[in-house]
């Protein structure tokens, strides 16, 4: 059973962190954050295969060091601020409250110092609605509306790489290797259509697999299907 190695957790299922540049994230919440603006830079730009946009690494003055997708049109050596003094400039971090309407976010927090959970995939960006005393109304890409507190930060601008998907595979081992990168299975050949040597369901003239029956006492993750059977086969009219 799939889910039963699934769940043991084998090289074969778990993520490949080792090839990943590192999660993605803002600045602490802390009183810079709260009453001024800390300033840095962008020092490089990353294409991250865990990821589908491109990354950027900004290191501030303080040495705190973050790692987010980068916005359309910005290069290496931008200057980028974060806090509630920030200016409204693509890269820029902000607190929702502060940023005025239409104007387009991503990287989204759900609560203060949560760090950035919504809106992160290439291409993409969400729209601030309206501000009120309840908290800051937000459109999301799929034109959802959410209402998020005011104190929680996002990131001005739209994801580059917009035209990830413009660009065919061409050939399948082009695919393939995209969903190795990940660990994701891809093209697998069904049994059924296998000859009898290489997979128990393969051979025959029509399609059909062999009926199993499981104990009482098999282990959980295998006690699935027709669990200590009466009888097997068709029955007879």
């Amino acid at each position: 059973m799939i889910q039963r190695r699934r769940g043991k957790g084998t090289s074969r299922f778990r993520s490949p962190g080792h090839r990943f540049i590192g999660a993605i994230s803002i600045r602490q919440y802390d009183n810079i954050e709260k009453t001024g603006a800390a300033k840095g830079v962008v020092k490089e730009l990353y294409i991250d295969v865990g990821k589908n946009a491109p990354m950027l690494k900004v290191i501030f003055n303080n040495k705190d060091t973050c790692l987010y997708p980068a916005p359309f049109g910005i290069v290496e050596g931008s200057t980028v601020e974060s806090g509630i003094n920030s200016a409204i400039k693509d890269g820029n971090i902000l607190p929702l409250g502060k940023i005025p309407d239409g104007t387009n976010i991503y990287c989204i927090e759900q609560h203060p110092g949560t760090g950035p959970l919504f809106v992160r995939t290439s291409g993409s960006s969400a729209k601030i609605l309206s501000h009120d005393v309840n908290g800051v109304t937000v459109q999301m890409p799929s034109k959802k509306t959410v209402v998020f507190q005011a104190d929680c930060r996002a990131i001005v601008g739209k994801i580059s790489g917009s035209g990830r998907k413009e660009k065919p595979f061409v050939k399948a081992s082009a695919k393939r290797f995209a969903k190795f990168a990940r660990n994701k299975f891809h093209a697998r050949v069904k049994g059924t259509v296998m000859n009898a040597g290489v997979h128990p369901h393969g051979g025959g003239q029509r399609r059909r697999r062999k009926n199993y029956s499981v104990s009482h006492n098999a282990p959980p993750g295998a006690k699935v299907g027709s669990i200590s059977p009466r009888r097997t086969g068709r029955r007879n009219k």
